[in-house]
């Protein structure tokens, strides 16, 4: 089989001409103003940031998702099923730097605060064995809960880990925030609650 130069050739000029006509066509349709305000921001690589509302989260306002969870006996728990107190919502996983640092910080002020807020852990990533350990080691006592396939997360929105919501004692979401040290997170449930 013989190949044709100007036949090779003309049809490399025909692909780069429709490639760069339709890459114009497309910018033409694409104004600035199509973008919505709020698109998730690349701050530094890797490192990706929700939008924030002026109550402090993209989720505030509104009931917490009714959605599957599983407990360490793989067990089903809905969501709904752990509403009836103020309670703090951590969304975290094993290899997730931010959520590593911040556990010890919310195992002690779970320790300090005893059954008057609700503590509860969720990890959508992680297998229950290494959940366990990983909480484990970092002084974790609270309820942990698998949300397997995500939908928990999903249903909320959570683009960026750890996510932690605070729930009030009818299921309303009434804020939420990143990554919090001890100092932060006592602050953040005295104000709340």
């Amino acid at each position: 089989m013989r190949i044709r130069p100007r036949l090779l050739v003309a049809s490399l000029a025909a692909a780069v001409v429709i490639g760069v006509g339709g890459g114009i066509v497309l910018g033409r349709t694409m104004a600035d103003d199509d973008v919505p305000d709020d698109d998730i921001v690349l701050t530094e690589p890797g490192e990706y940031q929700q939008p924030l509302d002026a109550e402090g989260g993209a989720a505030t306002g509104v009931a917490l998702p009714s959605t599957t969870l599983y407990d360490l006996a793989d067990a089903e728990v809905t969501t709904t099923e752990l509403i009836g107190r103020p309670m703090v919502v951590n969304i975290w996983f094993t290899t997730c730097p931010p959520c590593a640092r911040e556990l010890a910080d919310f195992a002690a002020v779970h320790a300090e605060l005893g059954d008057a807020v609700r503590f509860v852990g969720v990890n959508p990533i992680d297998e229950r064995d290494t959940m366990v350990r990983f909480a484990d080691q970092r002084g974790v006592a609270y309820e942990l809960y698998r949300d397997l396939g995500a939908a928990f997360v999903d249903a909320l929105g959570v683009i960026s880990y750890p996510t932690t919501l605070f729930v009030d004692a009818d299921g309303t979401i009434v804020s939420t925030a990143g990554e919090l040290d001890a100092d932060e997170l006592r602050a953040r449930i005295e104000a709340v609650f």
